[in-house]
């Protein structure tokens, strides 16, 4: 009786552990995705299992108060680039949770180029380019339906092309979006 238990048991939960054992999380080798909320397209690259490069071409919001001229909204096209690294594959898969299309925790390099505002009062807003580097950390899921969710958030360092207005800035993005191609 106890044999028969024991192979029972055995026959049950031996799939289980070969499913656990089989499955080594790691990043897609290529993911392309569009972005709703700030127009933009977005392609992200696997070197290896947890490393990638992400590069975006997308439609940034500005917003400038000043004392002297007001407040103003610009609206311009930017280029980004990360370098990520997902840290959390691993225990995201043995929760049972997903990782597919890259969903997890990352932390990363961005880099980004924003270029003159398309849509912006002149006389009250900057029409310069800029370049900001930041370290960053950030997540991203991918739902039913393709549906992708991401955020990004850290503290970066400013160069405007044209002022002395160069400096520290808070560094946030938030990305919603469908995973296209899969």
């Amino acid at each position: 009786m106890k044999l028969s238990l024991s192979i029972v048991l055995f026959l049950l939960f031996t799939p289980l552990f070969n499913v656990v054992a089989q499955e080594n999380p790691s990043v897609e080798k290529n993911l392309f995705k569009i972005n709703m909320l700030l127009l933009g397209v977005a392609y992200e690259h696997g070197f290896d299992t947890k490393n990638t490069l992400y590069s975006e071409l997308s439609f940034g919001v500005g917003y400038r108060d000043s004392g002297f001229n007001g407040s103003s909204w610009s609206f311009y096209p930017s280029i980004t680039e990360q370098f990520r690294h997902y840290y959390n594959l691993e225990k995201r898969t043995n929760k049972g949770k997903v990782t597919t299309n890259n969903s997890g925790g990352f932390i990363a390099l961005h880099a980004n180029y924003n270029f003159r505002p398309i849509s912006s009062n002149d006389s009250y807003s900057s029409t310069e380019t800029s370049f900001t580097i930041a370290p960053l950390w950030g997540f991203q899921r991918t739902y039913k339906g393709n549906f992708n969710l991401g955020l990004n958030i850290g503290a970066g360092y400013t160069v405007n092309s044209y002022s002395e207005d160069s400096g520290f800035v808070p560094v946030l993005n938030f990305s919603l979006g469908w995973v296209i191609g899969k």
